[in-house]
């Protein structure tokens, strides 16, 4: 009696040692992680079940999501200057992408400009660096005249004519070409008015 006993307290602890071991979250992101059809979980980001408590976490968090999107800001905070730091070398990452964008972004003057003016353009490039097709805006602060959304627009459209075509490295052309990528401007200068 006393075997079986202590047979079911082992059974128990080790499936209580078994159980907190699976649950635990796995630190290194699964794309980083070997993977096997061997294995007894599955393959994915996170792993839920209706018969497990707790929350389900996922285990990666991607800095950059599948559609391209980017806020450029005339005026960045402090906490974002690093940002607008132009690359000193052939952009091979989105984060270089993305700084070569925020630094060629110049308003239009303060004369024709809108305080919190805000428009967003949609636009891919080819694998060389340059703009397949014009920018397509897609979004503008509603209310504003015509003549404003105008001047935005040509001052998007010069500030990317400017910074063409991008020197990009092979493997993020690459990746790049025809991909759309969505730019926000924001307006946020004190233009007095």
């Amino acid at each position: 009696m006393w075997r079986g006993i202590l047979v079911l307290i082992l059974l128990a602890i080790s499936t209580v040692a078994a159980d907190a071991q699976r649950r635990q979250i796995n630190p290194i992101p699964f794309s980083h992680e070997p993977c096997s059809v061997l294995d007894g979980r599955p393959c994915t980001p996170s792993y839920c079940s209706p018969l497990e408590p707790g929350p389900c976490i996922p285990e990666i968090d991607y800095p950059y999501g599948q559609n391209l999107q980017l806020t450029i800001q005339s005026v960045p905070s402090d906490a974002d200057r690093a940002k607008y730091q132009k690359p000193d070398h052939d952009l091979d990452t989105i984060g270089d992408l993305f700084a070569e964008l925020r630094t060629c972004w110049s308003p239009p003057p303060s004369d024709d400009a809108r305080a919190g003016m805000q428009m967003s353009v949609r636009f891919s490039f080819n694998k060389a660096g340059g703009l397949i097709g014009p920018p397509r805006l897609t979004y503008a602060t509603a209310g504003v005249p015509a003549d404003t959304r105008t001047t935005y627009l040509n001052a998007i459209n010069s500030s990317l004519k400017a910074c063409l075509p991008l020197k990009l490295t092979g493997g993020l052309g690459g990746a790049l070409a025809g991909r759309p990528i969505a730019i926000r401007y924001v307006d946020n200068r004190d233009l007095g008015k």
